[in-house]
């Protein structure tokens, strides 16, 4: 299928959103190629299309210090989401999104407080690689600044960098003659609040005059809260349906996509939500990682069960191994609350109950481990003495709560009305 720029299908989507007939957008976190494969056979079947949101800590060039998701920079990241879409046989419409680009938006940036200078040129490298290696749709943030602590950054210093980046990307694009890319800006991160329509139009409307007047396109989305939170393993915001249909209507009066963050481990009523309040895209990410550590968990049960039944004769040691990585990582900071946030490795590893929390919330962080795959591998093979398919189970296990969003977010046969709405 030929490429529809990513403008033209949220175009479709406002369109059809005056039908009834629309659907809500899944950003998925590129959290492993398991998932890449979940997702592209659902999207085979189910006929919509995918986005793929990597992070800077997820996927970024070997220069600034690479992805702790698979090893990818993003010319291995596009290459291998390729090459999974061929071996599924996926021929549908997906995109290479990242997600929240900028300065300090890779820890060891935002840690070392590097000077603004540094971090916004930091920044555009980042984004020539993605440009470069065709990702379809590049969220400025400029909204972490080490320098800004417990504060909300100014909109005018916000409104200046994203316009600055917005001009760097679009000139270094043209510069290459590349297809049309989308833009995706917010005015702060999400945090289970809500942002008021007000401060929401204040935003565009300070953004469509800048972005005019340097001759720029206007964003394919803008970010907005809607009370989506997710903490540890749960949906811990409180989701505000009247603020989500004010902001997407607001959004759409500019041709814009009202996108929402952080929406993981939401219940039905909660998706069934977002057709009516017409949000055009939310992401989940975190929740597949959990779904997919959970899946081998569930599969070093049923090998250790087969070892003492006498069927395997030397067990992996995945789930230890998996353990300790992931906790070493601390990357579960970001999700934990209160005072657990401080928790030093050491006390962690001594507790098994919380050792088995944190494993839950942050396994996927260490998936490319050499120690952790070689196991995983153990695993596989001891499982097929048993007839047992592993790999098979995880990508199941994955596509799971995949199903429910498409089912909640209509997004069966978006495609094909997506490519009828934008004819």
């Amino acid at each position: 299928m030929k490429k529809v720029p990513i403008k033209h299908v949220v175009s479709g989507l406002l369109k059809l959103q005056e039908t009834g007939d629309s659907a809500t957008l899944l950003g998925i976190g590129p959290m492993s190629p398991n998932l890449l494969q979940g997702s592209f056979e659902l999207a085979k079947e189910y006929d919509f299309p995918i986005m793929y949101i990597a992070s800077r800590n997820q996927v970024d060039s070997d220069e600034l210090g690479g992805g702790y998701v698979n090893g990818w920079d993003q010319g291995r990241f596009a290459a291998d989401i390729r090459e999974m879409a061929d071996e599924v046989g996926f021929d549908g419409l997906y995109y290479l999104c990242r997600d929240h680009g900028g300065p300090w938006q890779r820890d060891n940036e935002r840690n070392a407080h590097l000077p603004e200078d540094e971090a916004m040129e930091l920044a555009r490298k980042s984004y020539l690689a993605d440009i470069e290696n065709g990702f379809d749709l590049l969220m400025i943030d400029p909204t972490k600044d080490p320098f800004v602590i417990g504060k909300v950054i100014p909109l005018d210093v916000v409104l200046k960098r994203t316009v600055d980046l917005i001009e760097y990307c679009e000139n270094e694009r043209k510069a290459r003659d590349l297809p049309e890319i989308g833009y995706e800006v917010g005015t702060e991160e999400t945090n289970g609040g809500l942002t008021s329509t007000e401060k929401y139009e204040e935003f565009i409307e300070e953004l469509k005059v800048e972005l005019g007047r340097r001759g720029l396109p206007m964003p394919t989305f803008i970010v907005g809260q809607t009370g989506t939170l997710t903490r540890k393993t749960e949906q811990v915001g409180t989701y505000n349906f009247k603020n989500a249909y004010d902001l997407a209507q607001m959004a759409k009066s500019y041709g814009v996509g009202l996108k929402e963050h952080n929406a993981d481990y939401l219940d039905d009523v909660t998706l069934l939500e977002h057709m009516p309040a017409q949000v055009t895209a939310s992401n989940v990410a975190p929740q597949y990682g959990t779904e997919e550590t959970r899946a081998y968990l569930k599969l070093c049960a049923v090998e250790r069960i087969c070892t003492d039944e006498g069927l395997i004769s030397e067990p992996s040691d995945l789930k230890n191994v998996l353990l300790v990585k992931a906790i070493k990582t601390e990357r579960w900071r970001k999700w934990m609350v209160g005072e657990q946030t401080k928790l030093q490795v050491e006390d962690i590893l001594a507790d098994e109950s919380l050792s088995l929390e944190i494993l839950d919330i942050s396994g996927h962080y260490a998936f490319n481990d050499p120690e952790v795959k070689e196991q995983i591998e153990k695993l596989y093979t001891n499982l097929e003495k048993v007839h047992i398919d592993g790999q098979r189970y995880v990508v199941d296990c994955i596509k799971r709560p995949i199903q429910q969003y498409i089912e909640c977010y209509n997004l069966e046969g978006s495609t094909t009305r997506i490519l009828k709405a934008i004819q």
